[in-house]
């Protein structure tokens, strides 16, 4: 779906006063991050737009092209400008035999030259992206082989395309070894599974993939434009990195690994090239405040745990490092800059974390903490501390809850209606629906986008289909994204004027892929499918049946019982249940409804001991989820 609305919506007078006193306070006169997008410039390619095999756009390299405009009216002049950086797409040389390829995803894809070939770092979100990057870098570089491949960290951007690079049968031949930080498998396969439909969802708002592209539209998510749309795929790792100091030498070039668990990833490393002098960070540094928690939701991560490890990066290779370089974003050169960006980047999150645990122990609530933060001076002069992705605002309030949770103390707060009974009741107190419109209207009129959009929030959860509430919300929206730094909040601020305007778009990118369903193991299948059941539905039926998987020497127990489904793994079936016996990719098939229980049977895939309706007994209580769930209506 697009929204012509947003490409043609025009600022208001309080906007174009918000944008260019923000613009007064910027570092303009730095202009240093321009010089660096373009320091190693290779090539870059003349196929501009990446096509899946089925004809859908997977990737367009001049999509953004607007950006290299002067900074409009209708978005904030440092969003703008870090756009400007990010759509210098093509192949770069770091340092001699260390290259990128950049612009071609959300990510960046890093290779370093050996003796024989090449070893690939993070290929990118899909396949189809991948593989485009890779072939640029080939069409410069020649034909060099694929000797090793390295993830950095349990993201799907940072794995999805390895397909694109490599195969299956390369690595299951001992060919190609596949490398990344320990508990890598666990996590990639799981974040996208539990909460998966509503992270998809809510990603939609946060990456702006169903609004048009354009100056009053999307423009970018500060860490990347946004994701390619093709297939992502996952091949698992075959060695994985388990403590700091940990060295490996990959046809011929020496790597020396930092494991950062619990940082921007629950899974993630930093490494050492001595021989080049070069330290790649992951994602544990970008040129943007990053995220404690996305707006789409994850595990909020741990801001003091990320500083630290920083902080024992520049210990480890402080002293001998020549440039950073990063799996988003363009290197930092030069001793002295590459630690000064690591310190900033370390102290950004710590002061983030210190200053919020020191004010909500003097009593203040998240909401009251995120107004009340400002970055001293010497980090909010440097572009790479500004929140393009993350913001001071959001983090704040993420540390909040990572030790507090969302109870404020407040026991007013500890039992409040929900929103829609909320809403209701606060409508009425203003007097009716036209009335509480009426205070928006003047709100907006005055500026007041923030108290505007909550009156008219309150009247939209009451009454929905109010016409006028509608288009001054979307309106309101539309506001609060022109005058955003942040490239997620103006994505979230227009989907939700999208939706208003044309009705729900639901999950335009999906991370549901055939590759991470066959990565989960048995009990991850199994905790999926026990989150699907409608209890109540449940509540009255009984049935146990058992999993013997003969490729894991593994059996499993499952128990459907007071609505809740149970499962252990047991040496043998428990007795007078029902037993299905096969391989841990047709089982999975058939629990996900993949394959049917008769066909699998029938073909010599599966055998079942006892009745095979229990599976169809299980399928009648189990609740679908729904992509396209209200966000900015009941």
């Amino acid at each position: 779906m697009t929204n012509d609305r947003t490409t043609d919506a025009t600022p208001t007078e309080a906007t174009r006063r918000s944008l260019e006193a923000a613009s007064l306070r910027l570092p303009m006169d730095d202009t240093q991050d321009f010089d660096d997008t373009e320091r190693g410039f290779i090539g870059r390619s003349d196929q501009r737009r990446i096509v899946a095999d089925d004809g859908r756009l997977v990737w367009d390299l001049d999509a953004y092209r607007f950006l290299e405009e002067s900074v409009p009216d209708t978005a904030h002049p440092s969003l703008w400008r870090q756009g400007q950086l990010l759509i210098r797409d093509g192949l770069f040389e770091v340092v001699p035999g260390i290259y990128q390829v950049r612009g071609y995803d959300l990510s960046v894809m890093s290779l370093v030259e050996g003796d024989t070939g090449v070893t690939v770092i993070d290929p990118l979100t899909t396949k189809e992206a991948a593989a485009a990057a890779f072939a640029l870098y080939r069409e410069h570089r020649g034909d060099r082989p694929v000797v090793a491949m390295i993830y950095t960290h349990s993201h799907l951007d940072h794995f999805g395309g390895v397909k694109g690079v490599i195969s299956e049968e390369d690595v299951s031949s001992g060919r190609i070894p596949v490398i990344a930080p320990e508990g890598f498998m666990e996590h990639a396969a799981a974040e996208n599974v539990f909460a998966g439909p509503a992270m998809g969802r809510r990603a939609g708002y946060m990456y702006g993939a169903a609004l048009d592209k354009g100056p009053g539209g999307q423009i970018g998510a500060g860490l990347g434009q946004t994701t390619s749309l093709g297939e992502p795929t996952l091949i698992a790792p075959t060695i994985d990195i388990t403590t700091t100091g940990q060295e490996l030498t990959i046809d011929g070039v020496r790597i020396v690994f930092q494991v950062t668990p619990g940082t921007e990833a629950p899974a993630e490393m930093n490494f050492y090239f001595p021989g080049s002098k070069a330290l790649c960070t992951a994602e544990n540094t970008s040129h943007t405040l990053h995220n404690i928690l996305t707006l789409r939701g994850a595990l909020v991560r741990d801001p003091r745990a990320w500083a630290d490890y920083l902080t024992e990066t520049i210990e480890l290779w402080g002293e001998d490092l020549e440039v950073v370089f990063a799996s988003h974003h363009w290197p930092t050169w030069g001793r002295e800059r590459a630690v000064e960006f690591l310190s900033m980047q370390s102290d950004m999150y710590s002061y983030l974390h210190d200053q919020t645990l020191r004010l909500l122990n003097q009593g203040h609530v998240g909401t009251e903490i995120a107004e009340m933060i400002e970055m001293p001076p010497a980090l909010e002069a440097q572009w790479h501390t500004h929140g393009y992705y993350g913001s001071v605002s959001h983090n704040v309030k993420a540390i909040y809850q990572r030790y507090l949770g969302w109870y404020d103390g407040n026991p007013a707060h500890l039992w409040m209606h929900p929103p829609v009974d909320a809403a209701g009741r606060y409508v009425a107190a203003m007097g009716g629906a036209d009335a509480a419109v009426g205070t928006a209207r003047t709100a907006f009129d005055e500026g007041d986008y923030r108290w505007a959009a909550e009156v008219l929030n309150h009247v939209l959860f009451a009454d929905e289909n109010h016409a006028e509430a509608r288009s001054l919300q979307a309106d309101t929206f539309e506001q609060l994204a022109f005058g955003s730094e942040n490239g997620t909040w103006r994505n979230a601020f227009l989907s939700g004027a999208a939706e208003l305007r044309n009705g729900i778009f639901g999950t335009p990118v999906s991370a549901e892929a055939p590759d991470l369903f066959a990565a989960l193991t048995v009990e991850q299948l199994l905790s999926s499918i026990a989150i699907r059941v409608d209890g109540p539905r449940a509540w009255d039926e009984h049935l146990v049946f058992s999993l013997v998987v003969t490729d894991l020497d593994a059996t499993h127990v499952v128990e459907l019982r007071h609505g809740t489904l149970v499962h252990r793994r047991v040496d043998a079936p428990a007795e007078g249940s029902t037993v299905f016996t096969g391989s841990r990719a047709v089982i999975g098939a058939v629990l996900a409804g993949g394959i049917d229980v008769g066909a699998a049977v029938a073909d010599g895939q599966l055998s079942v001991e006892g009745d095979p309706e229990v599976l169809a007994t299980l399928a009648a209580v189990l609740d679908p989820p729904d992509p396209g769930f209200a966000i900015v209506t009941p």
